[in-house]
């Protein structure tokens, strides 16, 4: 009785399987789409605004809906295939009419058919955030307010260094406070995000992030790895960061290379030259690698590093040998190498 149970069980199962298979290949050959077109040039085009939340289905509705797909379940079909169908944005987005599926996918990727595009570069101070936020059109008292009453990751008081390095385009009728929370929530999103904030037996979610901004303001991300290596070992010997970034973040200084004697003096608590230990906040927004290599610095005695010249950054532990370096530095800068 068991065994002819089991083998019933067995057929029963194998019916289920080969009908789903027939249920999926008679829903792909029933999903019209229309053919690849070979160029988009002369195709009249449409925007749609898709919402904030909207699933791989409702996006097909409106694709289908607006004749830019020629059927929802094609998009929907080809989406469920396609992981980066999950980055498809909220907000506006240029599309062609009758077009196939997996174009139609593309152009929701492509950043140059997102009007008011807003573009988030990593290392963003949130002075820059501001400005970037009242140049798509809020004013500047509607983001300063949404800057500070933003909702902020568990054990952060500042919403400096969780505005995720992105480009991003809102919904028609978004809120300044909708867009910086946005923003807040792809940082929650980030994988090496959800890592810092849980913070180390070392350092609190807050410090790893300070670090992970100075790592991203001061290397490449080649570099990355080596300069958060720098910033542990000072703080455990208990020697001053000196950290140029943290100096031009206090002055609100982009762009500059050069860091004058004068500046090294300015009494500023973000001035580590002057003051020891890491900084009262980030400065500026890090990227995914820069927090990685917060929390995963690579192993090394180096207490000190210099750019002798664009793409050439050295990490030694010796001051002699900084020094001999500093100097290489200082007749490259002159000669114009740092442009």
């Amino acid at each position: 009785m068991i065994a002819l149970r089991r083998v019933f069980l067995a057929l029963l199962t194998i019916f289920l399987i080969t009908l789903s298979l027939f249920l999926i290949r008679s829903q792909s050959s029933a999903a019209p789409d229309f053919p690849s077109v070979s160029s988009f040039g002369g195709l009249e085009e449409v925007v749609i605004d898709i919402p904030r939340g909207a699933s791989g289905s409702d996006i097909a509705g409106l694709l289908a809906d607006a004749n830019v797909v020629k059927s929802a379940a094609a998009y929907f079909r080809m989406a469920v295939s396609d992981l980066r169908s999950e980055q498809v944005s909220p907000g506006k987005h240029r599309l062609s009419l009758q077009i196939s599926a997996k174009q139609a996918l593309e152009q929701l990727l492509d950043t140059s058919r997102i009007p008011n595009l807003v573009s988030i570069g990593e290392g963003a101070w949130k002075s820059e955030v501001l400005k970037a936020l009242v140049q798509y059109g809020f004013t500047p008292r509607q983001v300063s307010a949404a800057l500070s009453t933003a909702r902020l990751p568990v054990g952060l008081k500042d919403s400096e260094g969780v505005l995720f390095p992105a480009k991003y385009s809102f919904v028609e009728g978004s809120s300044a406070l909708e867009a910086v929370e946005a923003m807040i929530d792809r940082f929650l999103a980030d994988r090496w995000a959800q890592l810092l904030l849980k913070g180390t037996s070392e350092f609190s979610a807050a410090q790893l992030l300070t670090i992970a901004s100075i790592v991203q303001a001061e290397g490449r991300p080649q570099d990355f790895a080596q300069v958060s290596r720098v910033i542990r070992n000072r703080l455990e010997l208990g020697m001053p960061l000196q950290m140029d970034a943290t100096v031009h973040y206090a002055l609100k200084a982009r762009g500059n290379i050069f860091l004058s004697t004068a500046s090294t003096k300015i009494n500023s608590a973000y001035n580590t030259y002057r003051f020891r230990g890491l900084p009262p906040g980030p400065i500026g927004s890090p990227g995914s690698k820069a927090m990685e290599a917060a929390l995963n610095p690579a192993q090394g005695p180096w207490l000190y590093f210099i750019t002798v010249a664009p793409g050439d950054t050295r990490f030694t532990e010796s001051f002699d040998q900084f020094n001999k370096w500093k100097r290489l530095y200082t007749e490259n800068r002159k000669a114009g190498a740092f442009g």
